[in-house]
């Protein structure tokens, strides 16, 4: 009995290191980036960006995204305060999330490949769930690294997550006389395994 325990031991270790489990993917910052546009007196439209946020992607195609809000980028300091502040209320909501699945088409793309698709995922901001859906192509470039782009902008909605109170407040302190309050958002991610 122990011969044969041993036996089958050495078997399962064996096909253990044979077959070594897939590692989930990490997003790499360096060369990943998140966009996003406001239109302000009817016609002056300027691209933003968020300089930190993270995320991971799973074997099975589970994907999780979370976005740093208080590092909105907007290339003028005190918007960037304000919009901290006034806009996403980084003291009490630090953090937008998006999770998703990917479809199989994505996940098992060969290397060199490029497929294009739809994720629907949820975005949760400012204490708000909506589910969100974005227009994707997707690349394995190596065995290792994934390149995922929107291939058009998802359209957010300030509404949707009760925000238009805080575009308001912008718009009034700053003397416009608009802010839109949908915001076109795009990205380019790398994940490496």
């Amino acid at each position: 009995m122990a011969t044969r325990f041993r036996t089958l031991s050495t078997a399962v270790l064996a096909c253990g290191l044979a077959f070594p489990a897939a590692a989930d993917w990490s997003l790499d910052k360096d060369t990943s980036s998140l966009h996003f546009m406001s239109t302000k007196n009817a016609q002056i439209t300027e691209v933003h960006q968020f300089d930190n946020f993270d995320g991971s992607l799973s074997d099975d195609g589970k994907l999780m995204v979370t976005v740093d809000l208080s590092s909105v980028n907007t290339a003028i300091d005190i918007r960037n305060k304000r919009m901290q502040e006034m806009l996403f209320n980084v003291a009490k909501y630090a953090d937008a999330t998006f999770q998703a699945t990917l479809p199989d088409s994505m996940m098992n793309v060969e290397t060199g490949t490029v497929v294009s698709g739809k994720v629907d995922g949820i975005l949760s901001l400012h204490g708000k769930a909506v589910p969100t859906s974005f227009s994707v192509t997707a690349s394995k470039l190596t065995d290792d690294t994934m390149s995922v782009t929107t291939s058009s902008p998802t359209l957010v909605k300030a509404d949707a997550f009760g925000l238009a109170e805080g575009v308001a407040a912008l718009q009034k302190i700053a003397g416009l006389s608009s802010i839109t309050t949908t915001v076109p958002v795009t990205f380019s991610v790398t994940f490496t395994q």
